[in-house]
């Protein structure tokens, strides 16, 4: 048996015990982490671009989608390029196809290697067949609509291409969240089995739950009797990284209640005004998970971001079964060769 398939069958078995676990010793605070990082995660408009050179065709189309969507509109090819660049993917682009200096389905060409899960519309008052065929056999056109265009028409397409939007989203997202999954109990699987070195150990799990999460910064740091030791792990997408979880209030809550404990938006929370170190370190939202193990905190692991986070309901369930994981190596470590705090 290879090396990836022996790791699949010990991370399915890995997080079948750890489900196990949960089941047998429900944590109401997963529930209430849970309902406080889903009211940042509010439903937005979908962004959607609308490009013709006319400009009472591309006031009409602003009209006719304003209500439901938040519209971009350009009146070239070229405009329309700079604005993704610096507004970013859009759900759906509406391009006409006789424009100078660049027709629709040149523009929209020129969108697929950035943007491949946008849907693109194409509105053509002429009979460009083998453009149009041509592009849409490429997968660069989603539908195109004749002018003058019908808005009822118009509306329903546009709405079954947001739809499209949103499945392949999910679906992409869906193979990410999957691969970051099984890149992280990979990683914890491989430490489980070799604990010889303490801090390589506590750096290797900071770094596997920071790659998988996108964080700014991730420390796993460990207690002794309910207080922080100075043995740490730590990982930084920059070169370095400041730890304040001594004087910090929601890691002394989470070792006294044995609970998660998070701020999705630093800047807003009242429990934390005033609190120098998220100020001048830049951090708008931390996680911070207690490591527990027979009812004692062996540990704890900060995860932060320096912009406000939701996490989806998956990663949350992901992160607390991988605590259990976590729990389980430094137990073996701490019987292995047991902490001495100065």
């Amino acid at each position: 048996m290879d090396t990836y398939h022996r790791h699949c069958i010990e991370c399915n078995a890995i997080v079948n015990a750890c489900q196990n676990y949960l089941m047998d010793n429900p944590v109401s605070e997963f529930d209430k982490v849970r309902r406080q990082l889903m009211t940042l995660d509010k439903p937005k408009k979908q962004k959607i671009l609308v490009v013709d050179d006319e400009p009472d065709n591309l006031d009409l189309l602003y009209r006719t989608f304003r209500r439901d969507f938040n519209v971009l509109k350009a009146d070239s090819g070229i405009n329309a390029l700079q604005i993704l660049a610096s507004e970013g993917e859009v759900a759906v682009i509406i391009s006409d196809q006789r424009m100078p200096e660049m027709k629709g389905t040149e523009f929209l060409s020129k969108t697929v290697p950035q943007f491949p899960n946008t849907v693109r519309i194409i509105l053509t008052g002429f009979t460009d067949i083998e453009d149009l065929v041509e592009a849409i056999n490429a997968g660069q056109v989603y539908k195109y609509i004749t002018k003058p265009w019908d808005p009822g028409e118009l509306k329903a397409v546009v709405q079954r291409a947001a739809e499209t939007y949103d499945l392949l989203k999910q679906r992409t997202e869906e193979l990410r969240r999957a691969n970051a999954q099984m890149a992280l109990l990979s990683v914890l699987v491989e430490v489980a089995q070799d604990t010889s070195n303490l801090e390589v150990t506590l750096n290797s799990i900071a770094r596997a739950f920071g790659e998988s999460f996108a964080v700014d910064g991730a420390i796993l740091q460990l207690v002794d009797n309910n207080r922080l030791i100075e043995i740490q792990g730590c990982y930084s997408h920059t070169d370095s990284l400041e730890n304040w979880l001594a004087r910090d209030p929601l890691t002394s809550e989470a070792i006294a209640t044995k609970e998660m404990q998070v701020s999705v938006n630093v800047p807003q929370d009242d429990k934390l005004a005033g609190i120098s170190h998220y100020s001048d370190t830049g951090v708008e939202a931390h996680l911070i998970i207690p490591i527990t193990s027979a009812g004692k905190v062996l540990a704890v692991l900060s995860l932060q971001w320096q912009k406000p986070r939701a996490l989806r309901e998956d990663e949350l369930k992901l992160i607390h079964l991988s605590a259990q994981l976590v729990a389980l190596v430094l137990s073996a470590i701490r019987y292995q060769q047991p902490v001495h705090t100065s």
